[in-house]
């Protein structure tokens, strides 16, 4: 490492991929594993022992945080997490995320009634083959991105958070998450005891700014998608492809995917990331990206990066 990258690599004693955080009562490591690129709307698909070969790398490289959804592929993501991971290591906090359902041709509609959302918990639990999801984020749709809740679909979250507080109660689930809200929902969620939000937030786009700042008032789980950024949004561009992390990535010779995930990572102490990806090399590169302290020029320039979510 050369004297101008002034950055130092570090590993957590507990072999934990970035350090440990807590995510609702339970402490995971700081670097997970979004499931969704195994499954949803690929082109061509993953072949499944592709799938079934990366979840279990993971695993073996300290990964004990998976983000899943039974809407990932109607159900297959599940399937495959079940096919490669079982029986679950005590450890392991498989989260879930409920609000959404798949349409005849395989996209998402919003699932935002009480009773659908009760249904949503229950498929998760039969696909996954477990009695008690850890932790499930309440997918909301009323802002963007994303699809949007018109008609009686668009409902309130205190009814929403009502159902999941009685299937707390009832032992199905345990900490109750939120995605994709507002910093006003979130206060007024804070009763419920929220375990974590998880929302679009990365180098270049930080329009959530506001609700991560809630978070830290609170010591709650943040959890950003989209980390490094999306092509699938109009207006969105990639995080990798901004020139300013690209001369850092190039200063410190390392990636850009994992300078823009230390940032995040250095960021705020509870940021949990979920990076997916459905290739083995790209994987171990994510979580090498919890090594990585960058140094205060470095930091300087990415902090001064930044821009809003657009409307999609």
């Amino acid at each position: 490492m050369t004297s101008d990258a002034q950055s130092a690599r570090t590993t957590d004693r507990t072999g934990a991929p970035g350090g440990t955080a807590l995510l609702g009562d339970r402490r995971v490591a700081r670097i997970g594993f979004g499931a969704m690129q195994l499954v949803h709307r690929r082109v061509p698909p993953v072949d499944p022992d592709t799938a079934v070969a990366v979840l279990r790398r993971a695993i073996e490289r300290g990964v004990d945080h998976i983000d899943t959804a039974q809407f990932y592929g109607a159900g297959a993501c599940n399937r495959l997490i079940h096919t490669a991971l079982a029986p679950y290591d005590d450890h392991l906090t498989i989260v879930t995320k409920i609000g959404a359902e798949n349409d005849a041709s395989g996209g998402l509609v919003p699932a935002q009634r009480p009773e659908q959302l009760r249904a949503q918990i229950h498929a998760n639990l039969t696909e996954l083959r477990v009695d008690r999801l850890p932790v499930v984020n309440l997918r909301r749709a009323d802002i963007p991105p994303g699809i949007i809740a018109t008609g009686d679909q668009a409902v309130g979250i205190e009814d929403q958070l009502a159902e999941l507080i009685a299937l707390r109660a009832a032992g199905l689930i345990g900490g109750i998450g939120l995605s994709n809200i507002g910093a006003a929902t979130l206060r007024a969620a804070l009763p419920a005891d929220i375990a974590c939000v998880q929302n679009v937030y990365n180098l270049l786009t930080r329009e959530t700014a506001p609700v991560l700042d809630v978070c830290r008032e609170h010591d709650i789980a943040w959890v950003p998608y989209f980390p490094l950024g999306s092509a699938g949004f109009a207006g969105w561009t990639t995080v990798v492809d901004d020139p300013t992390v690209r001369a850092v990535a190039d200063r410190l010779r390392t990636t850009p995917a994992g300078v823009a995930l230390a940032w995040l990572l250095a960021d705020y102490d509870h940021t949990l990331l979920i990076p997916g990806t459905a290739d083995l090399a790209h994987l171990d590169g994510n979580l090498a990206a919890g090594e990585l302290v960058l140094d205060p020029d470095s930091r300087a320039e990415l902090d001064a990066l930044g821009g809003p979510v657009p409307a999609g």
